[in-house]
């Protein structure tokens, strides 16, 4: 009997040894390595942002941060990979309403639930799009007033360009045509590339690109900006009007966002500890100050996971009937 009692408490000792270093290894964390893991090109805006969000964790926690593009599906293969992920703090991903409130009506089955399958970090702000065209193709036309009376002169003649098939500069376009009562064709090409070269090649007249490239391709000169989605005007392109403004359609608003993920049952203590560093990166006015002036995106006026799951859940209802509205499908 003593014997069979030793045993056990050599047992319950060695339990109790290994909880302490767990709970050891989870207080310092992170010890290696942390990538984000993004679902659209390299210098694409959410790259961007993740790579300065990463340069931010870095410097505060002195751990690496990988920022990786796996591209395809729309930001789905990014998205399964990290629903599978491991949930030890080493694999988040930075997601949009595009992977996380979109798609989830766009594609007729996904391979991970865009809810159950991961654990809401922060918002990191909106995303507007801007309304481009390219001045050598288009050269009479000088504001959205110019636009919609060529459209409407025109039916159906008029292409615009998107980064793909329900992607938020093809739903930008597909509202504004429904706002405005236009007939405008829909081109979807393989990504940001592809179809900003196809409206610098005038094979469409215009395109609804996300507002950090847009943003850098009007002070390049390369492009004019008729007007933005978001329902103010942006501080990077002070002198572009709303299209509520410029288009007269009151009301219009196409913005979507940008959120940091980790996998489910990522480890409260972790999740936390992300999150509080997160929001506290982003709040900063330094980082709020880059994120207005730079990329055009507004910053969250309450970046927390609460806030998070509120916004989701409702931009999920409220993408599926744009995408409804669309006609916008994938297999």
């Amino acid at each position: 009997m003593r014997q069979i009692i030793t045993k056990l408490s050599v047992a319950l000792i060695a339990a109790s040894a290994c909880n302490v270093a767990l709970a050891q290894a989870d207080n310092k964390w992170p010890t290696r390595a942390i990538t984000i893991v993004g679902g659209f090109p390299n210098g694409s805006g959410i790259d961007i942002y993740a790579r300065k969000l990463g340069e931010a964790i870095t410097a505060a926690w002195n751990v690496p941060v990988v920022v990786e593009a796996k591209t395809g599906a729309g930001g789905n293969i990014a998205s399964d990979l990290v629903a599978r992920a491991q949930p030890d703090g080493y694999t988040f991903l930075f997601g949009t309403a595009g992977t996380h409130a979109i798609n989830p009506a766009l594609y007729k089955k996904l391979s991970f639930d865009v809810e159950k399958d991961f654990t809401r970090i922060a918002i990191l702000g909106d995303v507007p799009n801007v309304l481009l065209i390219n001045p050598t193709k288009l050269p009479q036309v000088k504001t959205c007033a110019d636009l919609l009376k060529l459209m409407r002169d025109k039916p159906g003649a008029l292409n615009y360009g998107s980064t793909g098939n329900g992607a938020s500069t093809h739903l930008a376009g597909a509202q504004f045509a429904n706002a405005a009562k236009v007939d405008i064709a829909h081109i979807p090409y393989r990504g940001q590339g592809p179809a900003m070269t196809a409206l610098l090649g005038g094979d469409v007249e215009m395109f609804f690109n996300q507002s950090a490239p847009a943003i850098a391709s009007v002070k390049g000169g390369r492009t004019i900006a008729l007007a933005v989605t978001s329902p103010t005007r942006l501080a990077a392109l002070p002198d572009v009007p709303t299209v509520a403004e410029a288009c007269n359609l009151p009301g219009f608003v196409s913005t979507t966002w940008y959120g940091l993920f980790g996998p489910a049952k990522l480890p409260a203590d972790i999740a936390n500890k992300m999150s509080a560093e997160v929001v506290k990166i982003v709040s900063t006015p330094a980082f709020k100050t880059w994120l207005t002036d730079t990329q055009g995106i507004t910053p969250a006026a309450d970046p927390s996971p609460a806030a998070f799951a509120r916004i989701h859940q409702e931009d999920m209802k409220k993408w599926a009937e744009i995408v409804k509205i669309s006609g916008a499908k994938v297999d």
